[in-house]
């Protein structure tokens, strides 16, 4: 029986791992800590955010990644989408639902009940799954792993690699496997953090004041793109869906920054005319006038102020100027930017130096934001890769 190995026990080797013994192949997963989808549970822990109700043509462009081969994301989504992703889970007993947002979730809104009837599923359709075993080699026929025993060589007639980036590298996502593969000759670009949080260089007396606010209902600009949404100010800096989104455009930036709208229902001539019997104090009236926050206050007043008008104030609420110094530790994000590049990949992720090489998920330099998008280019990629797998061990 034609043997697939599969490397890694995220959502995209899981899936890979179901749909390669779904059609007959003999499967062997290994994994480098002492279970499977360890970051898959985490992610869950304030809800398993599954995928995105959005239609195709519009989720696709959510994917960005330098040079990416045109049309994949919408022909590789369109073979696993999220309408599938729904009626998968359906099949796992795990009934979801559409939030407001378009974010899709389990009902029970957690990960394990939906874990554990996976991993279930692929015990059923014989999946060997191997746990602590952390790659230390690769070869077109083989792979050798660290394990308690020792060190272990598999063979196999394709292998699918999905170890992840470099983010929550405790869940076992630790990048390891950049080094061996760019000493195999892969091209890898250097991962970085994706989906986190950004520093600012608050001023000491500022920290205790804004840490652990909010600002809500604003627009977030960088580089011509916007991202409305909320931020959380910490004590480091920001955090929140806007500046995720804005990552891959500040990244970019020699000297990145970003203007916040605080008022984005009004437009500057408007808020001013709101105040427009103010002759003074216009910080303190814009509270009552504007409904302006007390930290959006402080915010404008340490980066635009003093104000002597308050069309001077009204230009400055849509256009609150901040200056950032660098994005989180990759060990916070998210999820990481960079991998193996698109072009050591065919059309069907297969490593062109390593015929029977397939990799899949986080490890492929593409990003996406938080929404469902990660989860769901995860899966999706697992899919195209197993299938491929298949039709290169000549299985239907």
């Amino acid at each position: 029986m034609p043997h697939i190995l599969v490397i890694g026990g995220g959502p995209a080797g899981l899936r890979a791992a179901e749909i390669a013994s779904a059609s007959g192949a003999k499967v062997t997963l290994c994994e480098q800590k002492r279970s499977v989808g360890r970051k898959f549970l985490i992610a869950g822990k304030g809800g398993l955010n599954l995928t995105h109700s959005e239609e195709l043509d519009t989720f696709v462009e959510k994917y960005r990644g330098p040079d990416q081969p045109e049309g994949f994301w919408k022909e590789t989504v369109g073979r696993f989408d999220n309408k599938m992703i729904r009626g998968w889970a359906a099949r796992l007993d795990v009934g979801t639902f559409v939030q407001k947002s378009g974010r899709v979730y389990p009902k029970s809104l957690k990960a394990a009940p939906l874990l554990r009837r996976w991993i279930k599923k692929l015990r059923d359709q014989e999946v060997e799954l191997r746990m602590n075993h952390r790659l230390v080699s690769l070869s077109q026929e083989s792979a050798e792993f660290e394990t308690p025993e020792g060190t272990l060589t598999i063979e196999a007639d394709a292998i699918i690699l999905a170890m992840g980036g470099a983010s929550w590298p405790q869940t076992g996502s630790d990048g390891a496997w950049v080094e061996f593969l760019k000493a195999a000759g892969i091209s890898v670009t250097s991962l970085s953090s994706a989906n986190c949080g950004w520093e600012v260089a608050w001023p000491e007396d500022l920290v205790p004041l804004v840490e652990a606010q909010p600002l809500k209902n604003i627009i977030l600009s960088c580089a011509g793109e916007d991202a409305p949404g909320e931020l959380m100010l910490t004590r480091y800096g920001m955090e929140g869906g806007p500046i995720y989104k804005l990552g891959p455009a500040l990244r970019e930036m020699e000297s990145p920054l970003i203007k916040i709208d605080l008022k984005p229902t009004f437009t500057a001539e408007k808020l001013a005319a709101k105040m427009e019997s103010v002759k003074r104090n216009f910080l303190a009236e814009s509270a009552q006038r504007w409904k302006l926050s007390e930290v959006a206050r402080l915010l404008l007043e340490y980066f635009h102020g003093p104000f002597e008008s308050s069309r001077q104030l009204a230009v400055a609420a849509k256009a609150l100027t901040i200056p950032l110094t660098k994005a989180r530790p990759i060990a916070e994000a998210i999820s990481s930017a960079g991998g193996v590049t698109w072009s050591v990949l065919d059309s069907e992720l297969m490593l062109r130096e390593l015929p029977g090489v397939f990799v899949a998920g986080e490890m492929i330099d593409w990003e996406a934001p938080t929404g469902g998008y990660l989860l769901q280019g995860c899966f999706a990629s697992g899919t195209l890769a197993a299938e491929a797998a298949l039709k290169f061990i000549e299985l239907p």
